[in-house]
């Protein structure tokens, strides 16, 4: 299965020049023109347009793999894998838990919120605006998330999402026999790997971790799609970070290849 790379230069529904700056050259861009509206709404418009893209890669038997600005981007993949398949599994890499909404977030930063968004909490303007269904909690996999809010902490502890504190962890979870989307926010990893990210969490785990808990997602021979929250450009002087995370990424994809 071809991977096909695809970025969406976006942070929170608005075009980031910034973020273009780090496009290679065989990503496709993913630019549309967005309706007037609230910021969610056009969140959701662009998740639309990238619901579309991944969509039709999927039908075209290849592999997307989609580097994005911010985590709500991540409702389009979900959206357009849903066209193939309903039954989906969810891998959340991130140092945060992304598991707010605004009852429970101290700052109302909508980027903290999109997997609990995706598990049809708090504020659904996103989700419909992609055409994305609901995902059961029960499918979503939350590995690291060392930074949480105190409300946040206490929603994923009640909830049926499966917290796997530790990355190293992963590599012993039995994964279910169905579709595998990996969201992968780069500043999972550890800060002596990654420092170029906009919320630093100390801790994190090392490269050898990740690629050994990628590798057993691998195994199962049922990825279905990767998307990867973007490193900060503008701490990434000598672009080393960016050569950091498109080699975790590249590694992963040479053994599904």
């Amino acid at each position: 299965m071809k991977p096909i790379y695809m970025f969406v230069p976006y942070w929170l529904g608005d075009f980031s020049p910034i973020l273009l700056g780090s496009a290679r050259h065989t990503w496709r861009l993913l630019t549309p023109d967005l309706p007037d509206g609230s910021p969610t709404e056009r969140m959701g418009a662009l998740c639309r347009a990238l619901a579309e893209e991944v969509a039709a890669i999927r039908a075209s038997g290849h592999l997307p793999v989609v580097f994005v600005g911010d985590c709500t981007l991540s409702i389009g993949v979900l959206a357009g894998l849903q066209q193939e398949a309903s039954d989906l599994s969810l891998v959340w890499y991130d140092a945060h838990g992304d598991f707010n909404t605004h009852d429970t977030s101290p700052s109302g930063f909508v980027g903290g919120m999109p997997l609990a968004m995706l598990c049809g909490r708090g504020e659904q303007t996103i989700v419909v605006g992609a055409g994305a269904t609901v995902l059961p909690e029960a499918n979503v996999i939350l590995t690291d998330a060392r930074d949480l809010d105190p409300e946040e902490a206490e929603a994923v502890a009640e909830s049926a999402v499966t917290h796997v504190p530790n990355v190293t962890d992963l590599a012993s979870v039995s994964l279910p026999d169905r579709s595998l989307y990996i969201h992968f926010d780069c500043d999972v990893l550890s800060l002596s790997d990654l420092a170029a990210v906009s919320y630093p969490a100390e801790g994190g785990a090392a490269l050898e971790v990740i690629d050994a808990s990628l590798s057993h997602l691998a195994a199962t021979g049922q990825i279905a799609a990767i998307s990867v929250t973007l490193w900060n450009p503008e701490l990434d002087a000598d672009g080393s970070a960016g050569e950091v995370v498109v080699g975790v990424i590249d590694r992963l994809l040479d053994q599904l290849s």
